[in-house]
């Protein structure tokens, strides 16, 4: 996982760019408008300030949809190149005109940095650590923000300090940063399965994780091409299958299962379980009776309580988080046989010159690897259902599958996917309307349960009719049950063939469209991810940022500096880099906790602090406390808001927006966020002079606290718990509860 956090690390020095870029502008503008004799043009000096947060909000409305198409990594180092353009006219900057400009180019640049890096990061972050490693972008941020306050502090000591000079120091971090989007960061993995580039999203995941095994993550990102369809929650008893599939089918036993892992040999049998299930008790009072109801929230999201369901129940034992769930695994998911390597599946390898090969390919069989199709497509669902059964063979998907997954002369361990999660498939069989059986594939992402306090201390019931005690290699799990990425339906009925499975470049050429954005799931994701960014927004954040320099100037504070010989410039530029530093260990603290305890969780504690704080600093404008006692109530309040707000409000929103969207379409819908963001940024900070004059500061912050209180009952009813979880399930969740929530309307 260190490759992925030095990743991380790398990306988030675009933010690092956009904090110092904040800090030097509010620095500096104290000496421009004095140059250019600016103190009668408030408009002109507001510009200055603001063309960035426009240059931001205009590039973002296609940020999303070009990543999408030319790839995360591009839109990084163009990021870089416009810092560093920008910073340069800056330096030059002859006229406000050409300093105007400049600062429109600056807010492209991060407009492309905040929109992209958490995507990014999240793309490429492993699920356990996703939530620290997105956090970094808030800590570099705020980072940023001190030392270029510390630069421009210690310029301003200078007899005649030089604004250009403190803008165009900006040059030197965005040139480091160019450097590190051109030679270090990779390409985004999922970006690159969306592609159909396998080949170069396995060396990349490779690098993120590590090691050399990643068929099971690979298998994740192209199942991420496409949510599935008609996903339910079943629930099975789960156990290795020792000897090879056919043999295990008792006769008669049609409640027998043969799962398939994405590697060539892996296999293990299953039985529907007919004990309870936690999690799909959850929707399977949906699925089986047609309404949603117990619910324990009248109000809360479905979705919600599914989420909820998920880390409320996880087996509690010690380990890291995939042996905790999936102790057994070890052994159940092993591999003796060991395989041949043989070519990547990817449509770039057909252009490559046959020598390019000989390390990876197994000779004769490249050409039948790559022209071949990945299953036959005029196979018939009898034959299909042989492949299916035979898993000493290999999974039927690997037969063409593993030239994609498989990590050849290595044997593999675990199919874990991340945050406890595993991926497998199954053959179905059913009969059709002419009365001729047809068959499919079906994904399914498996989740250990803990087994429920009535069944604790008896035996689990085994497939084939025997009883095994807990702490057996029998585990009870749910999973989500659905139509693969790769098997079209399509296909069946146009050629009338057994199992169809297409090549992942044909199922990226459909690429996303705006109809996509109209699909349930990601319907109810973009109200979550839209609705948290305005309420984050509104919260006051801008507002107290405004007012803590009037705040500390009360407290005194701004008097003990002049007295220690400072200007009043120089003392206001100290201010604000000391109210910088104290976000730092508050956000180092909620990168220790994003992970553990949760974002919602985060969210849901630190919002009340937030009200309680604005709620203070009401009282003591509306009454008379006495200058001291009003100044020191203030003034921790300004303190307890920041730290509480860094630690929730700040990062959060951009995670999730990071998380919570299916792969083919998560660039056009962080995008649709983020202007959200750059919106209501621009109406929070035009709108703020003009609420002082007319309800003045109590009302201000006595609106921001009504917004906090809302946004604590939007987080409570209708944000899940996306902590450990791979994307590509959190998607699916999402899926599976909107189409639900629809069903239960119709």
């Amino acid at each position: 996982m260190s490759g992925a956090a030095l990743v991380a690390i790398a990306a988030s020095i675009g933010n690092l760019l956009q904090g110092w870029d904040n800090a030097t502008i509010a620095g500096a503008v104290l000496y421009i408008k004095k140059e250019f004799k600016l103190e009668s043009e408030p408009t002109v000096e507001g510009l200055i300030v603001a063309m960035s947060l426009i240059g931001a909000t205009i590039i973002t409305t296609f940020s999303g949809p070009v990543s999408d198409w030319i790839g995360r990594r591009p839109m990084l180092i163009l990021s870089s190149i416009l810092y560093f353009l920008s910073s340069l006219i800056m330096l030059w900057s002859p006229n406000v005109y050409v300093l105007l400009l400049a600062r429109l180019i600056d807010g492209f640049g991060i407009g492309l940095a905040v929109t992209l890096v958490p995507l990014y990061i999240s793309e490429t972050a492993p699920s356990e650590i996703r939530g620290l490693l997105n956090t970094l972008p808030q800590f570099s941020g705020s980072g940023g923000m001190f030392l270029s306050y510390c630069m421009v502090f210690g310029m301003s000591l200078l007899p005649s300090p030089d604004w250009r000079i403190m803008l165009g120091v900006l040059a030197i971090p965005s040139l480091f940063f160019f450097g590190l989007t051109i030679f270090y960061l990779p390409e985004s993995p999922r970006w690159l399965v969306s592609k159909g580039r396998m080949a170069e999203a396995k060396k990349v995941l490779q690098k993120l994780r590590g090691r050399e095994d990643v068929s099971g993550e690979m298998a994740l990102l192209v199942e991420g091409l496409e949510v599935g369809a008609d996903t339910s929650i079943e629930e099975y008893i789960i156990g290795p299958a020792i000897e090879p599939a056919d043999e295990h089918v008792v006769d008669g036993d049609k409640d027998q299962i043969t799962l398939y892992g994405p590697e060539e040999g892996q296999s293990w049998i299953a039985r529907p379980s007919k004990g309870p299930s936690i999690l799909g008790s959850v929707l399977s009072l949906t699925s089986r009776h047609g309404s949603m109801v117990n619910q324990s929230v009248p109000l809360m999201d479905p979705i919600v309580t599914l989420f909820g369901s998920v880390h409320e129940n996880m087996p509690h034992a010690g380990g890291s988080m995939r042996s905790t769930l999936f102790p057994n695994f070890g052994s159940m998911f092993s591999v003796t046989d060991q395989h041949p390597k043989v070519d990547q599946w990817d449509e770039e390898n057909l252009h490559r010159d046959d020598e390019e090969y000989a390390s990876d390919g197994a000779g004769g069989d490249y050409e039948d690897n790559v022209h071949s199709p990945l299953l036959s497509r005029q196979t018939t669902s009898a034959e299909g259902k042989d492949i299916a059964h035979h898993a000493h063979r290999g999974s039927a998907l690997s037969m063409r599958r593993r030239s994609l997954l498989e990590e050849g002369g290595e044997a593999v361990s675990s199919t874990g996917i991340g945050g406890g999660w595993q991926l497998a498939w199954k053959w179905s069989e059913r009969e059709g309307e002419d009365g001729k059986k047809e068959g499919g594939f079906k994904r399914i992402y498996l989740h250990q349960e803990e087994v429920p306090g009535s069944r604790r201390g008896s035996v689990i019931s085994l497939p084939g009719g025997g009883d095994a005690p807990e702490g057996s290699e029998f585990i009870h799990a749910a999973a989500l049950v659905s139509q693969p990425a790769l098997y079209s339906k399509d296909i069946i009925e146009q050629r009338m063939s057994g199992p169809a499975m297409i090549h992942p470049s044909e199922a990226a050429a459909k690429g996303s469209s705006w109809k996509d954005l109209f699909e349930p799931g990601v319907r109810r994701a973009l109200l979550v991810g839209v609705g948290i960014q305005i309420l984050q927004q509104f919260a006051g954040i801008n507002g107290v940022l405004y007012y803590t320099p009037q705040i500390l100037e009360q407290a005194g504070v701004a008097v003990l500096l002049s007295n220690l010989g400072l200007s009043s410039a120089s003392a206001s530029i100290l201010i604000s880099s000391l109210t910088t530093l104290l976000m730092l260990p508050s956000i180092g603290l909620a990168m220790r906790l994003m992970d553990i305890s949760g974002r919602r969780f985060l969210l849901l504690g630190t919002i009340p602090v937030l009200i309680a704080s604005l709620v203070v600093l009401v009282v003591s404008n509306v009454i008379d406390l006495g200058t001291v006692a009003h100044a020191a109530l203030s003034t921790i309040s300004v303190i307890i808001y920041f730290c509480c707000f860094v630690m929730g409000f700040g990062p959060i929103p951009n995670i999730l927006c990071a998380e919570i969207f299916p792969t083919r379409v998560r660039g056009i819908c962080i995008a649709i966020c983020a202007l959200t963001f750059w919106i209501g940024d621009i109406i929070v900070t035009y709108s703020l002079p003009v609420m002082l004059n007319a309800i003045g500061l109590a009302g201000v912050f006595g609106i921001y606290a009504v917004v906090c209180s809302i946004a604590f009952v939007f987080v409570f009813l209708k944000v899940p718990e996306t902590k450990g979880m791979p994307l590509e399930v959190i998607t699916e969740f999402f899926a599976v509860g909107a189409k639900q929530m629809q069903a239960t309307k119709a």
